[in-house]
């Protein structure tokens, strides 16, 4: 069975700071990209910030120079550092990653359970 757990969020005043991390664990073989998105109130899930497993990134244009995504293999974790926080990031923030269970087998998707991240003016 395998697991995605997050912690990190809370409650933060406007151009604070939390750090989000996410940590894989159970029966995994490989683990290709890892990604951060987030659902607003009332608002579709976007996604944040992406990274491959030989570390390459991908993040939105609005967090942008604020927010920082990283991994690390040996752990199985995906981490957001994200600084500078706007009200207009509070938001249910999940990770996900893309791995495999074997060698040969396919790649699935899983989810972790979301964690809030509330940003006050």
């Amino acid at each position: 069975q395998v697991q995605l757990v997050e912690s990190g969020g809370g409650l933060v005043q406007a151009g604070g700071s939390l750090r989000l991390s996410c940590a894989a664990s159970g029966s995994i073989f490989s683990i290709n990209a890892m990604n951060w998105y987030r659902q607003p109130p009332g608002k579709l899930r976007e996604k944040v910030a992406g990274i491959t497993s030989d570390g390459s990134t991908t993040d939105l244009d609005s967090v942008k120079g604020r927010f920082t995504i990283s991994r690390d293999n040996a752990k199985n974790t995906v981490y957001l550092q994200m600084n500078s926080l706007m009200p207009e990031d509070t938001a249910v923030y999940y990770c996900s990653a893309d791995l495999k269970l074997r060698e040969q087998g396919p790649v699935y998707r899983y989810w972790g359970q979301g964690t809030q991240v509330t940003v006050s003016s």
